[in-house]
């Protein structure tokens, strides 16, 4: 476990400790729901998968049955990573949009969805590490789902805020997203009841089959069928293609402790530049504007050199050993001074989200997030299914000469990131701050304010945050130092202060104490989560 202050806020959680087991997620029926896992015998896989599928039910604001998920898997000794991010359909090309008059890809409809990877990531993380049955940990999703659950609190504002959104969609390839969220012409209040039968069928079939249903079954015929009617690109030829890939997660080390994260198309490589570059540089605490004003500078160059470079995997070379490399960290570094600067990516040589983390008293911890990318996703919900599907393609380039160019069969830029954090080759613990691209902006937060302050995961998940927005535009929250605020603009930082704290990430925490096997956990204030501790 990490030496750390402890420093708690009011009106804020306290960390919460525990030695048998934890779960922590941002819906308190989904971290309870892997506990009760737990409980009955399961391993933290387990538990993390059967809070992913009640997550699709108990926060569709931000995920579905038709998510992406990636996962980082500490078990036996051995980090595994998962890649269960979709790929686009082989009728997606660019000149297939072009001769559709789109200059982009589109944000919502038919043409953004990619194949999901979420139900098959389900089914491998169980197949290859659970103590129990898919269908056994599934089990809970499916109950919430048929008889229904509370909605809570942030989740009905985000509901809501959806849906006054989504009402300007207009076509009947939209009409299911509103008879299945939206059924009486509103979405529900925190505290009312809200259920899906048609969802809990889906998440059964899924359980039956192993996810075969999703991908060559029943539910893959219904999805063809719905795309074809209404000119989508997704077939079930691709679904029946798609396998969800096990990968080695890359890392670097960061002032004696290594950070991880899964390798590209994943943005997490975006966190590890950032930490390579910061490196290179002290961050003292009692000179917190010259501080702050390193985290920023490091936190931009690292995203304009991810942007330009990361992409699908088999589309790149060495890019990631070159990014993480000494020569580049210290080349970025040399770039900060004392005023802001504008980015740009540095040159190499040729050549709406959920997040989850679960620990058992064996040892296992599991670092897992899954999304729809923005928020409900692309506003399709095929009928009679409760299935939401992705838009994951919006974030494609339609230009020929980016790097993350669309092709048939391409993996996409990808927003979601779980991390981990290891030292000595012991698990530290899971990590992780969802919000698009404010994912790798908030885990460079929490890890400095974890190895850098000492503070407990709790306090490193409530200190007030800020978030890069392009250029020399910084957003902060409202409880962000006024003082320091000043400071940074007049280092050249264009400062504005948020009215709401919805864009700055929901982070989940789980530390191991590496001697006695104790656990602690932080959860995000910013919701609605708790921590489910045995």
């Amino acid at each position: 476990m990490m030496n750390f202050n402890h420093r708690y806020d009011d009106g804020k959680h306290v960390p919460v400790y525990g030695k048998r087991g934890m779960v922590a997620t941002s819906q308190p029926l989904g971290a309870q729901a892997g506990l009760e896992i737990l409980k009955k015998g399961g391993n933290a896989i387990d538990a993390a998968i059967a809070t992913a599928a009640c997550m699709t039910v108990l926060e569709p604001t931000s995920n579905g049955i038709g998510s992406d998920a990636f996962a980082i898997i500490w078990t036996k000794g051995k980090l595994h990573g998962l890649n269960a991010s979709g790929n686009a359909p082989e009728l997606m090309s660019v000149e297939a949009l072009h001769k559709r008059g789109r200059s982009k890809v589109p944000k919502y409809g038919l043409e953004p969805v990619m194949v999901p990877g979420a139900p098959a990531a389900w089914a491998e993380c169980i197949r290859r590490f659970g103590k129990l049955s898919l269908k056994e940990v599934m089990q809970p999703a499916i109950d919430y789902a048929q008889s229904g659950y509370p909605v809570s609190e942030v989740v009905a504002k985000n509901w809501k805020t959806a849906f006054e959104m989504y009402t300007a969609l207009k076509g009947p390839e939209f009409e299911n997203w509103f008879k299945t969220f939206a059924p009486e012409g509103r979405t529900p209040r925190a505290g009312e009841l809200w259920k899906s039968e048609e969802m809990a069928d889906s998440l059964r079939k899924i359980a039956d089959s192993n996810a075969e249903a999703f991908y060559r079954g029943e539910l893959a015929e219904k999805i063809d069928r719905f795309s074809r009617k209404f000119d989508g690109f997704i077939r079930k030829e691709d679904l029946q293609k798609y396998r969800a890939e096990w990968v080695e997660p890359i890392s670097v080390n960061y002032r004696g402790y290594d950070v991880w994260e899964l390798p590209p198309n994943g943005q997490g490589l975006v966190t590890l530049i950032a930490l390579k570059i910061l490196n290179q540089l002290e961050l003292p605490y009692k000179e917190l504007p010259d501080t702050y004003h390193k985290l920023i500078e490091s936190l931009k160059l690292a995203f304009t050199d991810g942007k330009k470079y990361i992409t699908d995997p088999s589309y790149m070379h060495d890019e990631v050993t070159q990014l993480l490399s000494e020569a580049h960290s210290l080349e970025r570094a040399q770039l900060i001074g004392e005023k802001a600067i504008q980015p740009k990516a540095g040159s190499l040589p040729k050549g709406g989200t959920v997040y989850l983390a679960t620990a058992d008293e064996e040892g296992n911890m599991v670092s897992y997030i899954q999304s729809n990318f923005k928020g409900f996703g692309s506003g399709i919900v095929i009928p009679g299914t409760g299935i939401s599907l992705q838009n994951r393609g919006f974030d494609f380039s339609l230009n020929k000469e980016d790097t993350n160019c669309l092709y048939p069969g391409k993996k996409s830029y990808h927003t979601i990131i779980p991390g981990f954090v290891t030292k000595n080759g012991q698990p530290v613990g899971p990590f992780g701050v969802m919000g698009e691209y404010m994912q790798p902006q908030g885990q460079l937060q929490v890890i400095t304010n974890s190895i850098d302050f000492h503070m407990n995961p709790q306090a490193a998940l409530d200190a007030p945050r800020w978030q890069w927005i392009s250029d020399k535009k910084v957003m902060v929250e409202p409880d962000f130092p006024i003082d320091i605020a000043h400071e940074l603009a007049g280092r050249g930082h264009e400062i504005t202060i948020a009215l709401d704290m919805n864009s700055f990430g929901r982070g989940q925490i789980i530390w191991r104490d590496q001697e006695t096997g104790v656990l602690v956990g932080g959860t995000e204030s910013r919701a609605d989560g708790i921590i489910a501790a045995w």
